[in-house]
């Protein structure tokens, strides 16, 4: 449809977390060199920001970054009850059979974590959508992790991502121990008008396109209607990609995004 027509090699602003497509803004490359760092220095990191923002992006493009001397587990859904949320951990790790009693299943996970030190091996934790956790013993046990560390650094780097309310639920007085160990703090800002502008640009022609094909008047109205959030502005970018072949347009404009507002703002 659209790709052929507007000479793209696929499409430019799809849903899935591809850091081929992370658009590395002011905030976004600051981002990611903390992480980087907290992932070196086996840190607690925690990252937030809003719904859409590129968090989960931002940790699938430190994976291709930090190449083959760290093993990473994902949690993409953290809404588990502390026994659940170390055996999730222990498959992650595979470990082939979790233990189903907390004292055994906390063994294996040290013997596991001692094994891959010896294979020269840092494990790096990553808590998705971390604001969903209810149970505060899981925050309990994701603070505990920093007990497994040897003389002069830590044996596994844990992530914390999440929405701004993950930042409220962090102030809470019980949640005191674990926020002081938490070592790198950062929150990930929309993107800015003249960002809006370069990200349209740089997924443009990252899928095989040209630049300019979005008009600055078009621009400013996508950073209207998305708040310059990068989701936001990939559901307009599409709709209007799509409206844009539909009536043969060469270029998008302010009028075709004023065409598509009433879909996109349901």
């Amino acid at each position: 449809m659209y790709k052929e027509y507007f000479g793209l090699r696929e499409k430019p602003f799809g849903k899935t977390p591809d850091p081929r497509f992370l658009f590395l803004s002011k905030g976004h490359e600051e981002a990611l060199a903390r992480l980087e760092y907290a992932v070196e220095e086996r840190e607690i990191a925690l990252l937030t920001g809003d719904v859409g923002c590129g968090k989960t992006t931002l940790s699938r493009a430190l994976m291709d970054r930090c190449g083959t001397g760290y093993r990473f587990v994902l949690i993409f859904n953290p809404r588990m009850g502390a026994l659940e949320f170390l055996r999730t951990m222990a498959h992650g790790l595979e470990i082939e059979q979790p233990a189903r009693s907390k004292d055994d299943l906390l063994r294996q996970i040290t013997g596991r974590l001692y094994d891959l030190y010896r294979d020269n091996l840092c494990p790096v934790l990553v808590i998705d959508e971390a604001q969903t956790i209810t149970e505060l013993e899981v925050f309990d046990e994701i603070r505990l992790l920093t007990n497994y560390q040897m003389d002069d650094h830590n044996l596994i780097s844990v992530l914390i991502m999440g929405q701004p309310e993950l930042r409220s639920l962090l102030r809470y007085q019980p949640m005191e121990p674990l926020r002081q160990r938490i070592s790198l703090h950062f929150h990930l800002q929309p993107l800015s008008l003249e960002e809006t502008m370069e990200y349209l640009d740089f997924r443009i022609v990252a899928s095989g396109g040209v630049p300019g094909l979005f008009t600055p008047d078009a621009v400013q109205a996508i950073y209207e209607l998305s708040a310059g959030v990068p989701r936001r502005i990939n559901a307009v970018a599409t709709n209007a990609l799509l409206v844009a072949y539909g009536s043969d347009a060469a270029v998008i404009d302010a009028s075709i995004i004023q065409e598509v507002r009433d879909e996109v703002t349901l």
